[in-house]
């Protein structure tokens, strides 16, 4: 996996459809993204390819604005955005069938660091820290759908 690429990963005990309906909304990503604090759309569109926004991304003191587009919209399976702001890059959140029951949430973001806060030695030295944001917010996420049963079923 290049450098600049993170994946993660989520079990959540839902089916598919119904983490799709949620994930959907994506105004309701800064209710379990740790790091989004705030969406506005530009526009009336919400959903679907070509809808635009604004995210305050937050990490630690850290706070900036990415301009958002969504590239890819796989109804019920995926969603892309590139995003353009201080660090750039494009994302992927998929939603993969696990049986009647669960799904997994996958998250793939490549991010690049401007030359003026250290390219590509800033990338890999944020790794584990959006690894573990991005990890932690997939956490939550599945959480939304908390289940009796107990762990491996």
């Amino acid at each position: 996996m290049p450098a600049d690429r993170f994946t993660v990963s989520q079990l959540v005990r839902a089916p598919a459809d119904v983490v799709w309906d949620d994930l959907a909304h994506i105004d309701r990503h800064v209710d379990w993204m740790y790091d989004a604090a705030d969406i506005t759309f530009h526009g009336e569109q919400r959903r679907g390819v070509g809808t635009t926004f604004d995210c305050l991304t937050v990490v630690g003191p850290l706070r900036t604005v990415d301009r958002m587009e969504i590239t890819s919209w796989v109804e019920g399976a995926q969603i892309g955005v590139r995003h353009v702001g201080l660090v750039t890059g494009e994302g992927v959140i998929s939603v993969i069938d696990a049986g009647p029951s669960h799904c997994v949430v996958s998250w793939t973001e490549r991010l690049r660091f401007p030359w003026f806060v250290g390219g590509p030695v800033a990338t890999f030295a944020a790794r584990p820290v959006m690894v573990a944001i991005w990890r932690s917010s997939l956490r939550k996420l599945a959480a939304r759908w908390p289940s009796a049963l107990p762990d491996g079923e």
